[in-house]
């Protein structure tokens, strides 16, 4: 398989599932800024890995990573049926904090430029 096809499946999901998450999937606990930062599709495209960012507290992260693993599914065919795969891919969602890590750090250095600290 070739590794440029995995990585423009990857880019494709991420635009599809983003494009579905704010649009197709209607759930109240799907709350806060939901974002896709990263999907890493395996070589042969049966599996993907899909990095999450959502912003929000602790309670608001939990409720919706747990609506978007109960749709998974139905996220899969709809993938499945927008990409025009002939195999849905196997996903595994993933809670991505990286961004509320590096507003930390941005905000320590803020801090520190200031004296505050």
């Amino acid at each position: 398989m070739s590794t440029q096809r995995a990585l423009r499946v990857s880019q494709s999901i991420k635009r599809e599932l983003s494009d579905m998450i704010r649009r197709d999937l209607q759930d109240e606990r799907i709350s806060g800024l939901v974002s896709i930062t990263d999907v890493e599709c395996t070589q042969d495209c049966r599996s993907a890995r899909v990095f999450i960012s959502i912003f929000g507290d602790e309670e608001v992260r939990a409720k919706t990573m747990e609506a978007l693993n109960a749709k998974v599914g139905f996220i899969r065919g709809e993938l499945c049926r927008r990409l025009g795969l002939r195999f849905a891919p196997e996903l595994h969602l993933k809670l991505d904090d990286s961004l509320e890590r590096g507003s930390k750090v941005t905000d320590l250095l803020g801090k520190i430029s200031r004296g505050e600290v």
